[in-house]
């Protein structure tokens, strides 16, 4: 909250979470415990991006992952591409973006100010909602007609490649 400034000198916030964290070990003897990046119970975006044999593995059910942290990802908008792609997104399209008090009150589950877990049924999908972006990323299904991302330094550029491999 206070370190906006660093935040947008630097373009992470988790890189300003890591110095505060250094400077309360510093002062105040705050311990902190990191998971290693290559740990396979926790896997993030370095596994996404870097390591297509890890994926693989993960997008075939053969790992003991817990949860996907999608670290090393630009955005939003690219993590929930990312996600959607991985066949881990369950969020409907109609409750992206919006507030309960906004889906209850604009009607998008009835106006009833009782929720009852109406909000859960709009909303949540018992199934992952897959959507294949990109095919040179990993996929619980093959994305073979989807256009290749090509990473660049601070932004990616989307084109369709022919003859270019799929991820699988």
């Amino acid at each position: 909250l206070y370190s906006g400034d660093l935040i947008n000198a630097w373009s992470s916030h988790q890189q300003v979470l890591i110095a505060l964290l250094a400077e309360y070990n510093s002062l105040l003897g705050l311990n902190v415990k990191v998971f290693p990046k290559e740990m396979e119970e926790f896997p993030g975006g370095v596994q996404f991006h870097r390591k297509k044999e890890s994926m693989k593995n993960i997008m075939r059910g053969h790992s003991k992952a817990y949860i996907f942290h999608m670290s090393w990802t630009k955005n939003k908008r690219d993590k929930v591409k990312f996600f959607q792609q991985m066949g881990e997104w369950y969020l409907n399209e109609q409750c992206i973006g919006k507030d309960s008090h906004e889906m209850v009150h604009g009607g998008l589950i009835g106006g009833s100010k009782s929720f009852n877990g109406a909000l859960t049924k709009q909303c949540c999908s018992a199934k992952p909602l897959i959507t294949c972006h990109f095919r040179d990323k990993p996929s619980k299904v093959p994305c073979s007609d989807s256009p290749l991302i090509i990473e660049k330094e601070k932004f990616y550029s989307v084109f369709a490649s022919p003859g270019q491999k799929s991820f699988w």
